[in-house]
């Protein structure tokens, strides 16, 4: 892209306090800078420090966030010198390195800063660091910062340390500093005008950003600048900008990471005099970039952020809502050249739910890279060094197991040699660890090429087939596929000499296909076909789903390497086929054969079978006789209960003595055991286990078998109070045995015929004496004329109307005056008296 002049003629609002900041900086090791978008802060002060007594022919380093905004900022510093890139002003990112002997200010990525600490503590010839665009709270600006300032105290107490941002709460960061002085610039370049439009949550966010482009070309003057979350968003709208724009009435031009650099260039280059364009970004237009000819700023409020899940080993893409230090951030870059309009796409009121500032990624990244890192550098601890916000305990603990899974660490926790090799890769541990790997299975051309798309996005298009996006990239001469080539050329040329394989080669047998070197990075995510075309598991337990149609979605396995979404709908973004012998080959350790014995529920017995498995994934079996062992009879019993007490096989005499039980639980406590469904559900394998050795299914178990179960649940004195204080039977005057009912509503109740209570002067009881039995009296003929609980007074009380009515009923009974003091009976009287 040829440099935009930037002329030192043009007066920018951070100009007002150029001098506060060289002097903050000369009288102090460490300054904060907080100035509004578009004050100029990028390229301005760089170039205002390079005299300042103190940098004395050093070289000053200004990090940024992403390589398109580094090369922008290196580019306008050049040419607002009046020199080509290279000379006082140089960059060094990825694929884009330019400095010579003359380079005196380095524009760097923070990736790249980080690498460079770690190669040289000392930061030998650096006079200062500045970190712009800091509000962004990258991993690696983070991990950058507490390195600087590990270096300031330690090593290098000239150094000089200047934290910039537009939007950042710059009290907190003086006081990381140790109260470094805090320089504001509280000038704008120019106004912006903010409107905000309520959008309908249920419309695409595509379908209402080329609405509002549309109306904002056709109301307002100059470019608009359009922010939507990631590419797929971002080519949606453009597709439907293209089926709605006039002929000649805007250029449409996407701009995110994955684009190559001369499509970049298209994006921020100034449109030809007397056209106007149309900026389709996401968060990469967000800071320390100025597009020419900007003047309106549409913004969707949504942004593309990684979430690490370390339970699940994996890093999600998930779209949310972007804090109000962005949203303000993307307003800026309507006002770099003239005032502006931002168009929000969201209610104003909404406002107050969105958070202050981005959540730093530290709280939602995987630590391993930052682990390994700091432990080559010598911090064993991530908490001695000095963090805005440390790293959180649980994400260093899974790093740090993760670091051990893949051999970078031992287990007492300290670097091993191939850790060290690991780390000297510029990619992620996994990855880099893939790299080595392949290299020893004789794939290091491979390895290097799949570990280029893993770190590079867009290679070879946007599918989800490793192989077939290799075959494109292959193929491709763009210069961004180029550079990438050179870039797995150094993967697979560390990898050689990590595996101690020789670096003199430039290529292999190619031993392993594309899924066998994925899978090396992650064989948790080996993924297994399920019942439905595209339809997967993966070894750390998360399904995840391909489009059907895809010749991968037929794959018995597949190594997976990017997905998106949340766990309900989670789809494969990258992966490649495997065959059962490369998962066995990838997996190695990982993979358990272990004999299991579990219930099926649809046969209500116990399944031995021995399995082989991968984490989540089901690899192999074969089926095992059942053992009739007490760890088998725990199963049984547990496997019963979640079935329901109610399927065992209970008698008429089990359910009564269970009744029994409760009725005196109920009339005395915890005195006797508690025999509810939920009880006896819950603490199923404490007291039916021990009676079921032997048995492989409920079909095996007896009422004998239960009813020994039950009764071990008293001891011996509860079963003499059982008998006696809730017996089975309450003996009638007659000499009857009449079972209690003691699941009746009312309590424990009998039904008997009332001529065989004549002459019972008390009221029977139960739990000795406490709970009065309830009588359901009957007639001769069984059916019931009173229920009482009170004996006694019946017989004193309306004995005398039921007597009435009965005698005539049935004549040939007795029906005495005092029933009382009457003779108990079970015959009708003799004919003819």
């Amino acid at each position: 892209m040829p440099p935009n002049p930037a002329p030192t003629a043009i007066r920018l609002p951070i100009d007002d306090v150029l001098p506060d900041i060289a002097a903050a900086l000369a009288g102090a090791a460490s300054a904060v800078l907080v100035a509004p978008p578009g004050a100029g802060k990028t390229t301005r002060v760089p170039l205002a420090l390079l005299d300042a007594p103190w940098v004395r022919g050093g070289r000053v380093l200004v990090l940024e966030p992403r390589r398109l905004a580094a090369r922008a900022a290196a580019e306008r510093m050049a040419a607002t010198l009046g020199e080509a890139l290279g000379a006082t002003v140089g960059l060094r990112a990825r694929f884009d390195t330019v400095v010579s002997p003359r380079t005196r200010i380095e524009v760097v990525t923070e990736g790249v800063f980080t690498r460079t600490v770690l190669d040289d503590p000392e930061l030998a010839g650096i006079a200062a660091v500045i970190f712009d665009e800091y509000h962004e709270r990258s991993l690696d600006a983070d991990a950058g910062l507490a390195l600087a300032l590990d270096v300031q105290g330690a090593l290098r107490p000239d150094l000089r340390i200047l934290v910039m941002s537009a939007t950042l709460d710059g009290a907190r960061v003086a006081d990381l500093l140790e109260g470094a002085p805090v320089v504001v610039s509280e000038g704008r370049a120019f106004p912006v005008e903010t409107r905000w439009v309520g959008r309908d949550p249920e419309r695409r966010i595509e379908e209402v950003m080329a609405e509002a482009v549309l109306a904002a070309l056709r109301a307002e003057r100059g470019s608009v600048l359009a922010f939507l979350p990631g590419q797929g968003e971002i080519n949606r709208t453009a597709s439907l900008l293209a089926e709605r724009l006039r002929p000649g009435e805007a250029e449409v031009a996407p701009l995110y990471g994955a684009l190559d650099r001369a499509a970049q260039d298209r994006a921020v280059r100034p449109s030809p005099t007397g056209s106007r364009k149309v900026v389709l970004a996401t968060s990469i237009a967000e800071s320390s970039l100025t597009i020419e000819g900007i003047r309106v700023v549409v913004d969707s409020g949504l942004s593309r952020v990684p979430r690490y899940e370390p339970d699940l080993g994996l890093t999600r893409l998930e779209t949310a809502r972007v804090s109000r230090a962005s949203a303000d951030q993307r307003r800026g870059r309507a006002g770099r050249t003239e005032p502006g309009l931002c168009i929000r796409l969201w209610a104003e009121a909404a406002e107050g739910a969105m958070p202050a500032f981005a959540r730093p990624e530290m709280l939602d990244a995987d630590l391993s890279g930052l682990v390994l890192d700091l432990a080559t550098w010598g911090v064993g601890d991530p908490a001695s060094l000095r963090w805005l916000d440390p790293p959180p305990g649980p994400a260093v603990t899974e790093a740090r197991r993760l670091l051990r899974d893949i051999g970078a660490f031992d287990g007492a926790g300290a670097v091993t040699p191939e850790g060290r090799a690991v780390a000297r890769i510029a990619a992620p541990p996994r990855i880099a660890r893939m790299v080595v790997e392949a290299a020893r299975r004789g794939s290091a051309a491979l390895g290097g090429e799949v570990a280029a798309l893993l770190v590079e996005r867009g290679l070879g298009g946007a599918g989800a087939d490793v192989g077939e996006r290799l075959e494109r990239w292959r193929r491709d001469r763009m210069p961004k596929s180029e550079n990438a080539r050179g870039l797995a050329r150094t993967f697979a040329r560390q990898g050689r000499g990590a595996a101690g394989t020789g670096t003199g080669a430039t290529g292999d047998a190619a031993a392993l296909s594309p899924g066998a070197v994925l899978a090396l990075a992650f064989p948790d995510r080996i993924a297994k076909a399920r019942g439905k075309p595209g339809e997967f598991l993966l070894a750390n337990g998360r399904a995840a789903a391909l489009e059907p149609h895809t010749a991968l979605a037929r794959a018995p396995f597949l190594a997976v390497g990017e997905i998106a979404g949340r766990a309900s709908s989670t789809r494969i973004l990258l992966a490649a086929a495997l065959d059962a012998a490369e998962v066995a080959a990838a997996a190695g350790d990982a993979i358990r054969t272990a004999d299991e014995l579990t219930f099926d529920p649809a046969r209500a017995a116990l399944a031995a079978r021995r399995t082989t498995r991968l984490g989540a994934i089901l690899l192999g079996e074969s089926h095992l006789p059942v053992p009739g062992d007490a760890a088998a009879a725990e199963v049984l019993a547990e496997g019963l209960g979640r079935l329901g007490v109610e399927r065992l096989p209970w008698s008429k005499g089990l359910s009564q003595w269970r009744d029994r039980v409760a009725f005196l639980r109920g009339a005395e406590g915890d005195a006797w055991p508690d025999l509810s469904d939920g009880a006896l559900r819950r603490t199923m394998a404490a007291w039916l286990a021990p009676f079921l050795l032997g048995r492989s299914g409920l079909k095996d178990v007896t009422a004998e078998d239960l009813g020994q179960a039950l009764d071990a649940l008293l001891d011996r004195s509860l079963h003499r109070r059982l008998d006696a204080e809730a017996p089975t039977h309450f003996e009638a005057p007659t000499g009857s045995r009449v079972p209690v009912d003691y699941a009746a509503e009312g309590g424990p109740a009998i039904s008997v015929r009332v001529q065989e209570l004549f002459g019972l002067q008390r009221h029977p009881a139960l739990a000795g004496g406490r709970v009065p039995l309830t009588l359901q009296l009957l007639s001769p003929a069984h059916r019931p004329i009173q229920i009482t609980r009170d004996l006694p007074g019946f017989w004193r009380g309306s004995w005398a109307a039921v007597r009435s009515e009965m005698r005539g009923r049935y004549p040939r009974h007795p029906w005495p005056d005092d029933p009382a003091a009457a003779a108990p009976t079970m015959r009708a009287k003799p004919r003819g008296t």
